[in-house]
């Protein structure tokens, strides 16, 4: 799996009130459900990991014990909150963690979560360019109702929304 992990106690997910507490801050725009943004960006957002290996943190900083190891370049990502130069995550599997907003890149991704065909147009019986499987990390084209255009091996097509991670429900973008 293109995911590591490390062994590292866990801590409870109220970080933002924690954070608060240790430097004496009223950190608001840590916590998640906070749709502002230290850089004026909407939270939640879709990024990409912008390195062959980027660590997870359990808090907003160097000092704080890696929780994660991901291995994947390009693997979609979920911005929940900022602080400071650090981007709170989640990933497709729901782990949430730090890193520094060095290592994530604007380029959206998907990850493809069930077997399926790109196909030539946005339509179910349109002709079939390539199968994609479980776990293609794919480049996002563009998303319409329903459908996103997918760059995967080569191969460029259409693929129903409901089969990727890393692109909203009603998100649409050419």
């Amino acid at each position: 799996m293109p995911i590591s992990r490390r062994p590292a106690s866990h801590r409870p997910a109220r970080l933002c009130l924690s954070l608060a507490l240790l430097l004496g801050l009223a950190l608001g725009g840590v916590c998640v459900g906070d749709s502002r943004a230290e850089t004026g960006l909407p939270l939640p957002r879709f990024v990409s990991l912008g390195a062959a290996e980027v660590n997870l943190r359990t808090g907003p900083g160097s000092s704080y014990p890696i929780d994660w190891v991901y291995k994947r370049r390009h693997m979609p990502v979920e911005v929940i909150a900022e602080f400071d130069n650090w981007r709170k995550i989640r990933d497709w599997e729901g782990a949430v963690g730090w890193v520094h907003q060095n290592l994530l890149d604007g380029r959206r991704y998907a990850l493809v979560t069930s077997e399926d065909l790109l196909r030539s147009r946005p339509e179910p019986d349109a002709s079939p360019v390539a199968r994609v499987m479980p776990g293609v990390v794919a480049r996002l084209l563009a998303c319409k109702p329903g459908w996103c255009r997918l760059e995967a091996g080569g191969h460029k097509g259409w693929i129903e929304r409901d089969r990727l991670w890393g692109v909203y429900p009603s998100e649409t973008f050419d």
